[in-house]
């Protein structure tokens, strides 16, 4: 088991450069086997998620090569078998693999899919998509058999804006018979990203990033080469720790489009912030301006950021909200917030933070992933000695995390125990 110390209270400056979006990387790699000829994909987050998918590919026969921030995937010699539990529970999207094996053999196998714990997750949009382009779905004990004699373009009304059933549609649906139309798709930059990768593979993909797409089918993808956007979660998280603790605190390789919604509430917050091409420079203020949040989907207040943006409303003078609309599990860090010192009570689906309160270091868990980023920015923040367990949830989606933030002035390691 991994544990993480962090002596906090110390002030960050210097440059974090944004790693690929892990978001998109986990379905890239899954979308790579829809050719029978190698892609290569630039800008990969070296984190477990893509590990995980790579082992993967590599029980179907497939062929990967890794060289710095590249992967080079070849699936000429790819075997259609059962995708194993012990691969498909490491993480919530290996659940693409089932969207780009129907798309390419008309049959997919594999187990019920893992992830965070962070509410009810399931995949009934998936499979109702997979059902409207002509295949049939048997669920035994946990294992999802989805397969069809031929697939057919359909219209598929999405009852949610999911981003994980839009996307495996679009697997689906790339070498289908006809045309696609998916509404009320999702909208988030990671799907624009899996979608142009698709067409740069021939795929002939429509209105990806606004609610309506569209997919002609047609028999063949080709090679291509993609690079990955990079990760708008992470850049919000180091953007929320150089609010805390920036003096300051610039992150690189950004769009800052894809943050906008939490610099507008950071400049309410009275965060001192310079935005450029690609690029934000944070500083922390004197004093914070009491500030809610209610979480939606892109282009809203990404929940994703919810829970580290709750460490920068203890700061904040007086009273803010923060209200949760996307999963119903995603209070789970504040337990261990409010062992920090933080007043905050949590009523149906909404925080109310009191501040400013003065952190201290203790022993927290990181509960799932981003509950974990908030422990850490918490950590960095309080006066003391924090320790993190659970680290590997951490490890899922922040590349290099201790380097990056050692780099900056942070006095953090990780070790085994």
């Amino acid at each position: 088991m991994k544990i993480m110390q962090i002596e906090g209270g110390r002030d960050l400056s210097g440059t974090i450069r944004i790693s690929g979006a892990k978001n998109a990387t986990v379905a890239l790699i899954p979308a790579a086997i829809l050719t029978d000829e190698e892609a290569t994909i630039c800008n990969i987050p070296e984190i477990t998620d893509t590990d995980a998918l790579c082992d993967i590919l590599k029980a179907l026969n497939v062929n990967v090569n890794r060289a710095s921030e590249s992967l080079v995937i070849d699936p000429k010699n790819m075997q259609n078998i059962e995708i194993a539990e012990e691969y498909s529970k490491k993480l919530r999207a290996s659940y693409y693999f089932m969207g780009a094996l129907l798309g390419k053999y008309k049959k997919a196998v594999m187990y019920f899919p893992g992830g965070c714990s962070i509410g009810a997750r399931p995949i009934d949009l998936h499979l109702k998509g997979f059902e409207a382009l002509g295949a049939t779905v048997t669920n035994e004990q946990n294992k999802y058999i989805v397969e069809a004699e031929e697939l057919h373009g359909a219209n598929i009304y999405l009852d949610i804006a999911s981003v994980g059933a839009t996307i495996n549609i679009m697997l689906a649906a790339v070498r289908a018979k006809g045309k696609t139309v998916i509404d009320n798709a999702a909208k988030e930059p990671e799907i624009v990203n899996v979608a142009t990768f698709l067409n740069n593979m021939g795929a002939k993909i429509t209105g990806a990033g606004t609610s309506t797409i569209k997919i002609e089918g047609v028999e063949h993808l080709h090679k291509c080469f993609h690079e990955v956007i990079p990760d708008r979660i992470e850049a919000g998280t180091y953007i929320i720790i150089g609010a805390l603790c920036g003096t300051p605190l610039k992150i690189d390789n950004v769009i800052p489009e894809h943050v906008d919604s939490l610099l507008s509430k950071l400049e309410e917050m009275g965060v001192d912030l310079e935005v450029g091409a690609d690029y934000v420079i944070v500083s922390k203020p004197q004093t914070y301006k009491a500030t809610s949040i209610k979480t939606a989907v892109y282009p809203g207040f990404a929940t994703d950021l919810q829970q580290p943006f709750t460490v920068l409303q203890t700061q904040c003078n007086g009273k803010s909200k923060t209200t949760e609309t996307i999963w119903e599990n995603r209070f789970m860090h504040v337990p261990y917030l409010k062992d920090l010192g933080a007043d905050i009570t949590v009523k149906n689906q909404t925080a109310t933070i009191i501040g400013p309160s003065k952190l201290k270091g203790t022993d927290v868990v990181a509960t799932d992933l981003r509950a974990g980023a908030a422990m850490v920015a918490a950590g960095l923040k309080a006066e003391g000695k924090t320790t993190i367990t659970s680290v590997e949830h951490i490890l899922r989606g922040y590349e290099q995390i201790v380097e990056k933030l050692t780099g900056v002035g942070a006095k953090i390691t990780i070790k085994e125990i």
